[in-house]
């Protein structure tokens, strides 16, 4: 019988997945049909399987003879680069719905040595912008903020259309904190007016009131950055007042917005508290506290002065490590009496305002509206979401009050979304690495970090109702996948396949499930078995389609357990 070879068509039907544990020194090989239609068994189909490896082309070849035509189909699967172990045997089975292949390393994939080989070899193909990585590079705010201030000015531009979304150029970059601003406040001085909470309470207020939005100023988080809406074009926002500007220079009520130097955490000078260059008089810190007589009380818009006996603060502010040193002495004078300190009554009304308007912002909800934790969940706030004014895509979102007003004037764009220079993706892009579910698989590493809970389920953030629920299942996982190529008749270059990071996890679209289960998922958010947060209609929606899409890099009998979905999440 004369025997038919597998054609270069059929054989893009089989997939393959490559798949190592970190710390483990094992490489394991799916192999499976990804037909819809198919039936394939492989188990009682594939007769005669051999595996052969060809270490100079860098190619895993697989034979065997069809069963229902005695065809030899013959497929070449790419090899990542890894350090193989070629005296160990290769350990190869046929199962019902694919192949596995088992080849032993020298060395684990996360391996330093590895690792640093794989950018040596990199050297030698044409990289030639330095910028360029494997992909195996974490996200980081810092270094963000480093390469947006290195390109001098900016523009940013919607990722899908390409549109320039600023009216001029923007070169101010500052990292916004993502820390508990109230509660290390509160763990710093305490929380009652015995124990210096007052000066807490203006450290926080003083934190909310730096870092409002200002004109020309592009404030950086891990998941987005914050934008004045008056720096963006073709926009129509709610009314809620003008930017501050980005200069010092006083407007007709004789006030500015705060020098770029006091966008640093802790920085706490009101705009009308900033004193004039020729007034050589020290004016009251956040962070010095003294006994304010009844006229200053009465006093309206007069900053509170204070003697050099009672607060020793330069009046360049450039040691502000010392602050702490002198509200310690300073307490000291007052021999513990801390109830009685206060500011005047115009610079208090001032911090309660401030902390009124931006209340709802504080404890790390102002940095981080990609995905929010209940914690920083506030009914005081709207998030509006914010689209692309030329092709209508979604950018970020932007917070009002219960009025619809805007709360700050900043709206904050998704790192996924946006580009920091033409072509989109190239290699002057600084968020060409950000994609939807890279930032969601940082962020649910994070939550489960800080929560100790590896379950969570994510909750429309308007109506609070959930939406998918996931299962953190494996954290230290690297994957590739492709489809194969044909023996005979190829005439294309074999691709290149690295193994990236990724998380596994098991998930579940919350729409499917029965009245019973959501009461079981909402008991357990109850009893803190399980994380929730919130994230916006669309981000979940592109989250659940793209889970379903990886679910189909394993043959179906690897795909679900527990009846839950099995996908993973590069990082």
């Amino acid at each position: 019988m004369t025997q038919k070879l597998e054609t270069a068509e059929s054989s893009t039907e089989w997939r393959f997945t490559w798949e190592s544990q970190s710390h483990i020194p094992t490489l394991r090989l799916f192999l499976f049909n990804s037909s819809t239609n198919s039936s394939t068994n492989p188990s009682t189909q594939c007769h005669n399987l051999t595996v052969h490896l060809s270490l100079p082309h860098s190619l895993l070849l697989l034979t065997w003879t069809a069963a229902a035509d005695a065809a030899v189909v013959s497929l070449c699967v790419p090899m990542p680069r890894v350090l193989l172990d070629d005296e160990s045997p290769v350990s190869f089975k046929a199962l019902d719905d694919h192949i596995e292949v088992k080849l032993a390393l020298l060395l684990p994939v996360d391996h330093s040595i590895v690792l640093n080989f794989e950018s040596l070899l990199s050297l030698g193909e044409m990289r030639l912008d330095e910028d360029e990585d494997n992909g195996l590079k974490p996200l980081s705010v810092d270094s963000d903020v480093k390469s947006l201030s290195a390109r001098g000015e900016v523009h940013f531009y919607c990722r899908s259309c390409s549109y320039k979304l600023t009216a001029s150029p923007l070169s101010t970059f500052v990292e916004m904190p993502s820390v508990n601003w109230r509660e290390v406040a509160d763990n710093w001085f305490g929380n009652c007016c015995c124990s210096f909470g007052e000066v807490s309470e203006k450290l926080v207020a003083g934190y909310a009131n730096s870092y409002t939005s200002k004109m020309g100023v592009c404030l950086v988080s891990s998941t987005n950055i914050t934008l004045c809406k008056d720096d963006l074009v073709g926009c129509e926002f709610p009314d809620s007042g003008v930017c501050e500007r980005r200069d010092n220079e006083s407007d007709a009520s004789g006030e500015c917005g705060p020098k770029e130097s006091e966008l640093a955490p802790g920085s706490n000078v009101r705009c009308n508290e900033i004193p004039k260059s020729e007034n050589k008089e020290k004016y009251v810190d956040a962070s010095c506290k003294s006994d304010a007589t009844e006229d200053e009380d009465k006093s309206e818009g007069v900053p509170h002065r204070c003697s050099e006996s009672d607060c020793s603060v330069s009046e360049s502010r450039k040691e502000r490590d010392g602050d702490c040193d002198d509200m310690e002495s300073h307490a000291q004078n007052y021999d513990g009496e801390c109830c009685s300190h206060h500011l005047s009554k115009s610079s208090s009304e001032q911090n309660t305002e401030i902390l009124k308007n931006h209340k709802s912002l504080l404890n790390g909800y102002l940095e981080n509206i990609f995905m929010v934790r209940s914690s920083n969940l506030s009914v005081d706030v709207e998030w509006v979401e914010f689209f692309c004014p030329h092709c209508s895509s979604l950018l970020g979102a932007y917070p009002c009050d219960n009025g619809g007003r805007l709360i700050d004037g900043g709206v904050r764009l998704f790192k996924c979304n946006i580009a920091t220079s033409l072509p989109v993706g190239g290699t002057r892009d600084v968020f060409r690495k950000y994609t939807l579910e890279r930032m969601f698989a940082n962020q649910l590493l994070e939550c489960a970090k800080d929560q100790l809970s590896y379950r969570t389920v994510v909750k429309d953030l308007k109506l609070r109702s959930p939406m998918l629920q996931i299962v953190l299942i494996n954290t230290n996982s690297w994957s590739g996948t492709g489809h194969c190529l044909a023996t005979q008749g190829n005439t294309e270059p074999v691709p290149k396949i690295d193994l990236h990071p990724v998380i596994k996890v098991l998930f579940s679209e919350c729409s499917s499930s029965t009245e019973a289960q959501l009461r079981m998922l909402e008991d357990s958010v109850t009893k803190d078995v399980v994380e929730e947060v919130f994230m916006l209609t669309h981000q979940i929606e592109e989250l659940m389609k793209f889970l379903s899409a990886r679910r189909d890099t394993l043959p179906p009998s690897c795909s679900s357990l527990e009846g839950l979905s099995l996908s993973s999440i590069p990082m």
